[in-house]
């Protein structure tokens, strides 16, 4: 493993910020660590880059340990939030700061710029003052930055989270394609889901400085460990039920569940798109439209149901979508309902 952090521990005033925790990365592996604030995230990459010591456990960087490595001797790039651009440097001078530290000549230092100012997409932008560059033109140049020394693991925090979400959308799928390209080892940390499920090859969950959940984007998102991350990832619809065999008794009344899924007193999550509507009183769960909201082609429901039982949250095509005040009949899909730990 490229990176491995063994029992990492970090405290402020005898709360952990990072309790314990054991990660791996794989070379060329682009790994996202998502959590609210609070969660320990930024404080894992902090110890990671050596700009926060560890109080217990190891960091370790091919196998060696880093405990004694100061942060500008671990090889690793680090690009932030706000991307700290020198506003006295123009471009080229930004992007060639590291390898001038690490003594290039001008003429390695010139190529490196060109290469990396034409792979994010500014090829004439050398010349440019930072204060000329548009937030998205910026995050580019921060970034050729923190790859112009050649990092073995590039660490990036919270990269997107100045940009308005049209421009983190397209940005993210570019740098999916960038890493691929490149081959780099890339731990992210962001607080939106999105961006992490779309940039990431594995995606680890955090709160209150442990790992919650551990997985490929698609395992995390079809199969949540728990409760606190099934809510975390936006899903609304979670209750205590009680399972037997294939259906499970919920405060909406008996619900299928996947054959094989774990018994007794559980948590249950039901997706949206697992709550299938029938118009008027069409059988199922009778359920008041207490809310709609345009989602492009798609339409989200919040539907209340008769009786004491929670909300439920639905999605349904835009040409389908009943008006708020219309009874609707719920069934419910088995093949969108976890049971979780």
């Amino acid at each position: 493993m490229l990176l491995s952090l063994e029992g990492a521990t970090v405290r402020f005033g005898g709360r952990a910020a990072l309790d314990a925790v054991d990660l791996a990365v794989a070379e060329h592996e682009i790994v996202c660590v998502l959590g609210p604030s609070g969660s320990g995230k930024s404080t894992l990459l902090r110890a990671v880059a050596g700009l926060q010591a560890v109080d217990a456990g190891r960091v370790l960087l091919d196998g060696r340990d880093q405990a004694r490595v100061p942060a500008h001797r671990r090889g690793v790039g680090l690009m932030f939030q706000d991307h700290q651009l020198f506003p006295q440097r123009d471009v080229a001078g930004n992007v060639a700061f590291g390898l001038r530290m690490r003594g290039a000549g001008r003429e390695e230092q010139a190529e490196r710029v060109r290469e990396l100012l034409e792979m994010v997409g500014l090829p004439d932008a050398g010349r440019r003052g930072v204060g000329t560059l548009s937030g998205g033109e910026q995050q580019r140049v921060a970034l050729a930055r923190a790859l112009a020394p050649r990092p073995r693991l590039l660490m990036l925090d919270e990269p997107l989270g100045q940009l308005d979400r049209t421009l983190r959308e397209r940005l993210v799928v570019e740098l999916r394609d960038l890493f691929g390209r490149l081959g780099t080892t890339v731990l992210a940390v962001t607080h939106d889901q999105g961006e992490a499920f779309a940039l990431a090859d594995r995606v680890v969950v955090m709160r209150d400085g442990r790992v919650a959940q551990s997985g490929s984007p698609l395992e995390v998102w079809q199969r949540p460990a728990d409760a606190f991350v099934a809510r975390f990832l936006g899903f609304e619809n979670v209750v205590r039920a009680t399972v037997a065999g294939t259906v499970a008794d919920t405060p909406w009344g008996k619900v299928p569940v996947p054959g094989g899924s774990a018994q007794g007193e559980r948590n249950l999550l039901v997706r949206p798109s697992g709550v299938r509507l029938a118009a008027g009183s069409g059988g199922g769960l009778r359920c008041v439209v207490a809310a709609r909201t345009f989602q492009g082609a798609q339409v989200s429901l919040r539907l209340r149901p008769e009786g004491e039982a929670p909300e439920l949250e639905a999605v349904c095509p835009l040409r389908d979508a009943p008006a708020p005040g219309e009874t609707v009949g719920v069934l419910f899909d088995a093949g969108e309902i976890a049971v979780l730990g």
